[in-house]
């Protein structure tokens, strides 16, 4: 088969980018060939389709998105400028169509999270009009996002995100969002947790680790506490610095190994903020002025650290836990919903948290960084179960069902038989990520 992959974005290191290279991965693994549509991308320019103002950071698509939340109506100039944007970007995707000859569409959460309307607009009348076979992969709903509010908008949260169509598949990475996906549109879903490559050893350092350490200023004495995030609110940074600072070390350092942007620039100032009251070492990969610093890959800053922070207000699911079990570090993680339900009762080892840094995290913490023997058997408990739960075979199982029911010859097959179950399997998965 000929599949589509459907984004604003497939560039980078964000969740949506990550899982999609890993289902491509399994795609082209059974043989078939993938192709990408967005509005920016890292992928091969013979399999790819970049359209700009398929990226939500478009200029045009920034203005629209400016005009829409928390407002009762829509002015008649934003109505327009979402229905002409809307318009060019269902020629764009007819064009992708036709171009590689696509017999399959997955949409990587562009019917999920309203970041770019009119590209799910879009995508819902070439969908319904072509009745091309798709699959809608749903990282986080919009009513998962509080900013998501507006009551002149719902009528467009309503038509496409997601949009019930006949010959659309949906597939959601944790149990809570599919619960809620049938609550509140009536739609049926296969739950597929994120997975990670546990088959094979990580990616060796780019370079010797006392050399990556140099490029970034560290001294052989520093704790490098590793934040393998974006710098958006919902990451919960601010508690890691609150984290170091009870700790009171003078050799803890806190490195974050993702840009802010994606949702401004406020909370960014606010953590500088918050670190320098709090005298915490904060630092941003992307502050270095190094280039070469600046462009190491994630897996190298996986390397160097000696803990991981991971206070979550809520994920989808998780990459960088996973992550961070495939490299065998210790971790903190803050008890978001879908870690409470879908990871925590396989028995990860971790130091925990309940929405803020108490003496008891902290001891924990301690224990993890000064107890060697115990935080090895932590991280290879943790290395062992996520190979079990989360690895490439739940992932091939699941992919290879819903390949079956897009195919014409499975129409006799009940689309219930696939999509109310939640699979479960062992296994191996992907390659840690490389960072850009």
């Amino acid at each position: 088969m000929r599949i589509g992959f459907v984004s604003t974005r497939f560039q980078g290191t964000d969740g949506v980018t990550l899982e999609a290279a890993k289902w491509a991965e399994i795609f082209e693994s059974m043989g078939h060939c993938c192709f990408w549509f967005s509005g920016l991308s890292d992928r091969a320019e013979s399999h790819s389709f970049v359209e700009p103002e398929a990226f939500f950071g478009h200029p045009k698509a920034r203005e629209i998105d400016e005009k829409l939340w928390d407002r009762d109506q829509l002015s008649s100039t934003t109505q327009q400028q979402i229905a002409s944007m809307r318009q060019t970007l269902r020629q764009a995707l007819e064009d992708f169509g036709n171009r590689f000859h696509l017999d399959l569409i997955v949409a990587q959460n562009a019917l999920t999270i309203p970041m770019q309307i009119p590209l799910g607009l879009a995508l819902k009348d070439w969908l319904a009009e072509k009745k091309v076979p798709a699959i809608a992969h749903h990282h986080d709903f919009f009513w998962e996002r509080e900013r998501f509010r507006g009551g002149g908008v719902q009528p467009f949260l309503d038509e496409a995100f997601p949009p019930s169509l006949p010959d659309l598949q949906h597939v959601v990475i944790n149990s809570e969002a599919a619960r809620e996906l049938e609550r509140r549109k009536g739609l049926p879903s296969v739950v597929l947790p994120n997975v990670m490559n546990f088959s094979g050893t990580p990616p060796e350092p780019s370079r010797p680790l006392v050399e990556i350490r140099q490029l970034l200023d560290f001294t052989p004495e520093d704790h490098i506490f590793l934040q393998p995030t974006r710098i958006i609110p919902r990451k919960g940074i601010e508690h890691a610095i609150d984290l170091l600072a009870a700790r009171g070390n003078a050799h803890d350092k806190l490195l974050v190994s993702h840009q802010a942007g994606d949702e401004g620039f406020a909370y960014l100032s606010f953590l500088r903020e918050k670190a320098r009251s709090c005298s915490v070492d904060f630092r941003c990969i992307d502050d270095s002025e190094v280039p070469a610093a600046r462009s190491l890959p994630l897996w190298d800053l996986y390397h160097i650290a000696d803990f991981v922070t991971y206070p979550s207000l809520y994920e989808g699911f998780g990459n960088a836990l996973l992550e961070t079990f495939a490299f065998r570090k210790p971790i903190l993680v803050n008890r978001y919903s879908v870690f409470l339900e879908d990871i925590e009762p396989h028995g990860f080892q971790v130091a925990k948290m309940d929405g803020i840094i108490t003496p008891e995290t902290v001891g924990q913490v301690e224990r993890l960084l000064s107890d060697k023997a115990y935080s090895r058997h932590c991280t290879e408990t943790n290395f062992n179960l996520a190979k079990q739960h989360f690895g490439y075979p739940i992932l091939e199982k699941t992919l290879a069902g819903l390949l079956d029911q897009s195919s014409p010859c499975s129409s006799e097959v009940s689309s219930s038989e696939v999509s109310s179950s939640v699979v479960s399997s062992s296994g191996s998965a992907s390659s840690p990520p490389s960072r850009t």
